[in-house]
């Protein structure tokens, strides 16, 4: 398999599927908006978006299997796409600039390419195995500040399982006193893309699914960053919590999650 021939695919992929989204969301009503649970919402855009995309990469990849969020009917396979059609719903519904669409292909529990398409800014973040990491045809690198004083950090806020939230705000709270800040763009693969680029130093959630980090995850491996779960292990794909940084502050970002308390389910 020529996984760079394949990721060059993916990407045109994404840009199609990202144009036709954004010339949806002028006609995008209030009664498109479907609510799939607390603070979780969905609209024909999602799911229209969901169908290209898997129609396009069965043909790519004959036999794959499909994660995608929008079709829990899709099962996994020896070769795996993991796709969030549009990661920042929420933006997008109310016009928000900063969505993405996230595409990650998996070999067994292993990610073997990933691509980021953010529509607004019309930039494409794209990785296989054993590659480097790219933004818009340009080689990317996490960033090299050297300690969390001199960070700026990304996170999400969890929408739906507050039963981590103590030990959320506690992070939040150092990191607010002991860094250079946070922000909170909406879509866990624009937090990623841009901790792969540098222009974030590190990002962290819990409460995630598969689509929003398979892709992202190795872009920052790629672009010379660390990424785990809040134990330092490997389990962030399906264990619902990740951390990814640079390598200059990995292990005292890591430290701050001592007593993560939280095992998610």
């Amino acid at each position: 398999m020529n996984l760079e021939k394949l990721t060059y695919q993916v990407c045109d992929l994404a840009r199609d599927v990202a144009s036709f989204q954004h010339q949806e969301i002028l006609k995008l009503k209030t009664t498109d908006i479907q609510s799939k649970g607390l603070h979780n919402y969905v609209t024909y855009v999602d799911k229209e978006s969901e169908i290209r995309i898997v129609e396009a990469l069965s043909k790519m990849l004959p036999g794959s299997g499909f994660i995608a969020e929008e079709n829990p009917a899709l099962t996994p396979s020896e070769y795996t796409w993991v796709v969030d059609p549009l990661d920042g719903t929420t933006n997008f519904i109310h016009g928000v600039p900063l969505y993405c669409i996230s595409i990650g292909l998996m070999h067994g529990r292993e990610t073997a390419l990933g691509v980021i398409f953010e529509n607004d800014l019309q930039e494409y973040f794209y990785t296989w195995k054993s590659a480097s990491a790219f933004l818009n045809n340009k080689t990317i690198h996490v960033s090299e500040t050297p300690v969390i004083s001199e960070s700026l950090f990304a996170t999400g806020f969890p929408y739906y399982d507050y039963s981590a939230l103590d030990d959320y705000l506690a992070i939040f709270r150092h990191l607010l006193q002991n860094s250079r800040g946070l922000r909170r763009l909406g879509s866990a693969a624009a937090d990623l893309a841009w901790t792969a680029c540098g222009r974030f130093d590190g990002f962290y959630e819990y409460g995630l699914s598969p689509w929003d980090v398979a892709a992202g995850g190795l872009l920052v491996k790629n672009a010379g960053g660390h990424v785990s779960d809040f134990h330092g292990q490997e389990n962030y794909i399906f264990g619902k919590q990740i951390l990814a940084t640079n390598q200059l502050i990995y292990h005292d970002f890591l430290k701050l999650f001592d007593t993560w308390k939280h095992e998610l389910n």
